[in-house]
């Protein structure tokens, strides 16, 4: 089982560049991908770059380890200078094995379960009990945990698969119903492809964001460009963070059991839903959006999805629609009360009509504008919400006006 998990991680190609990226982003000399359980401390990947000792493969007690604690608690534990730390000063983990700096991010699965951590070491004291720093090893565990459990979910469909055609090799019906299963898996590996690269696309941008900037400011601290640099490095964060929040809303559609709803009517959705305008008017401070929000009733719903979906309706209206015009939100009880429907307006031109069958297909971007960033997910997303509301988002556009409706039953 657990040279499995050893497997698992060499398997993901990103290990060794989120390796990379941490030490120099850090300025730290060693890094690892640990699996860690109640008796064992094995080093999946490893990056050495001052002779600690440690391969991939090998052990060391784990109660030797800080880890060993990070289990229990199920918390990052982040040590700039051991010798000045209250807590670890005296610790006979950096005593043993001599580092003063430490950072440890524990990976949870989709299931909630602890496989290990992503941690670095050095024995020189390092900057990196910062929010981006923090930050950014949380991202790193939480993409090595999707890939885990997208790895996971795929070989287990792989085996469901090869033992039904094993059972009715004999039976032309279940032989058609095994081929059938086999065409939907080379679709969701092609799919998997795709995601691959779009995903080293998308992420390299803020990741060499980032990695500049800490090479800048470690080289220069004093520089006056430096806060300048520590906004571009947050934006980055904050870029990351949304991608890996749409790609585990993919996982969990796609390679998991669907979206998982929290519906209930404890509150009304008008305020939740002001509140992404607010946000998005924020963001975009030289647009217009035009927001009549009219549902004061609690509705039975999951708030948190359909303020997202909303989120996504804007700021999809905002990249594409024309610059000069407003974008225009209404949100209503519609046919006495029978329907949740929330509109989102734009003008500019119309999506091209061989564009708009594919439009709620993840990784899809229209072209209209080549340079635009992002996955191609939130359009997709937001149609997963709409279904899993038991409702549908659809699409109109014309030369003069796009219109996407979100229409949700009610009772």
């Amino acid at each position: 089982m657990l040279q499995d998990d050893i497997a698992a991680i060499a398997r993901i190609d990103a290990v060794p560049r989120i390796l990379d990226v941490v030490c120099r982003m850090t300025g730290m000399g060693f890094a690892a991908v640990a699996r860690v359980t109640e008796d064992r401390w094995i080093a999946c990947s490893v990056l050495d770059k001052i002779n600690f000792g440690l391969a991939a493969g090998g052990e060391l007690e784990v109660s030797t380890t800080i880890c060993d604690a990070i289990r229990d608690l199920g918390k990052p534990v982040v040590i700039d200078n051991v010798a000045e730390d209250p807590v670890y000063c005296n610790h006979h983990t950096p005593m043993m094995y001599g580092f003063q700096s430490y950072i440890s991010m524990p990976i949870f699965r989709r299931d909630g379960s602890f496989f290990g951590t992503l941690c670095a070491i050095d024995p020189r004291p390092n900057r990196v009990d910062t929010p981006e720093t923090v930050e950014s090893f949380r991202l790193f565990a939480d993409l090595i945990a999707f890939h885990l459990d997208a790895a996971q979910a795929v070989e287990a469909s792989g085996r469901e698969l090869f033992d039904a055609r094993e059972r009715h090799k004999s039976e032309r019906a279940r032989l058609a119903s095994s081929e059938a299963a086999l065409l939907d898996e080379r679709q969701s590996s092609e799919l998997r492809e795709q995601f691959i690269a779009v995903l080293g696309h998308d992420l390299r941008n803020p990741l060499s964001s980032i990695s500049a900037g800490v090479s800048f400011i470690s080289k220069a601290p004093g520089h006056p460009k430096v806060p300048a640099m520590l906004a571009i490095m947050e934006k980055s964060i904050a870029r990351m963070t949304g991608l890996i929040g749409n790609l585990l809303d993919l996982a969990r559609g796609r390679l998991g059991d669907g979206m998982v709803l929290e519906r209930n009517v404890d509150h009304p959705i008008g305020p939740e839903l002001e509140h992404v305008i607010d946000e998005l008017r924020a963001a975009w401070p030289a647009r217009v959006i035009d927001a009549k929000i009219a549902v004061v009733e609690p509705v039975y719903c999951d708030r948190a999805r359909i303020a997202q979906l909303l989120s996504n309706l804007v700021s999809n209206a905002l990249t594409h629609g024309a610059q000069d015009q407003p974008v225009v939100v209404a949100v209503v009880v519609a046919d006495a009360g029978r329907f949740l429907e929330l509109s989102v307006e734009n003008g500019g031109p119309a999506i091209p009509r061989d564009a708009i069958a594919n439009l709620f297909h993840p990784f899809f971007r229209s072209g209209v504008r080549s340079s635009q960033q992002g996955l191609g997910l939130g359009l997709y997303i937001a149609s997963e919400i709409a279904r899993a509301h038991g409702g549908a988002l659809d699409v109109t556009s014309t030369a003069e006006l796009t219109r996407f409706t979100f229409r949700m039953p009610l009772g």
